[in-house]
């Protein structure tokens, strides 16, 4: 009896070795099917939310399943792309002002390490983040929204995170006010295994 307890603990736990790394490999974003999307908000003198989003941007992340923590990301945004349904204002935020399109054409983040909650499901995904031409570290706060077999024979998984800037430390000059030094970043990326 013992031999057959044991011998059904070792299985369980091949298959369950098998299942994590099932889902293991490089994910590149659904860019093609537009499952994807970069958001901000910043306060309006204290009143209200501005919102927008980037409308162009790329990257993968590689997801390691017995080993979350060896996970990575990379994320490369077109800064002209930003969009804020106002056209006039999307001209003023790719000026020297903000952006600066011009100069800096593209943002840039790289992971550097990935620290995991207790149950896996969320993570602090440190990393370097690169506006402007100026490069600072900054953490996502990142959740597994989820991941499986899709109906065109490929396999996705899911996320979604969270950041907040301050605009100065990356060389914004335009003073908004004490209300709007920082804005508020969400991404969520639908990967699709490679």
């Amino acid at each position: 009896m013992r031999k057959l307890l044991l011998a059904s603990a070792i299985s369980a736990s091949l298959v369950g070795a098998v299942q994590a790394s099932e889902h293991s490999g490089t994910y590149a974003f659904d860019k093609k099917d537009a499952h994807q999307f970069v958001t901000f908000k910043i306060s309006h003198l204290g009143y209200s939310w501005l919102y927008g989003r980037f409308n162009d941007f790329d990257g993968q992340f590689v997801y390691d399943a017995e080993n979350p923590e060896n996970s990575s990301v990379e994320v490369t945004i077109d800064t002209s792309s930003v969009d804020s349904n106002h056209a006039e204002r999307d001209k003023h935020l790719r000026s020297e002002d903000f952006l600066y399109v011009d100069e800096h054409a593209e943002a840039t983040f790289k992971s550097t390490r990935i620290e995991l909650d207790d149950d896996g499901n969320e993570a602090d995904i440190i990393g370097d983040f690169t506006l402007r031409g100026v490069t600072k570290e900054i953490t996502l706060e990142a959740e597994l929204l989820g991941h499986g077999d899709d109906p065109w024979g490929g396999y996705r998984m899911g996320f979604e995170a969270e950041t907040e800037l301050k605009l100065a430390d990356f060389g914004i000059p335009m003073d908004l006010g004490k209300a709007s030094e920082t804005v508020h970043i969400e991404i969520s990326v639908e990967g699709i295994r490679q």
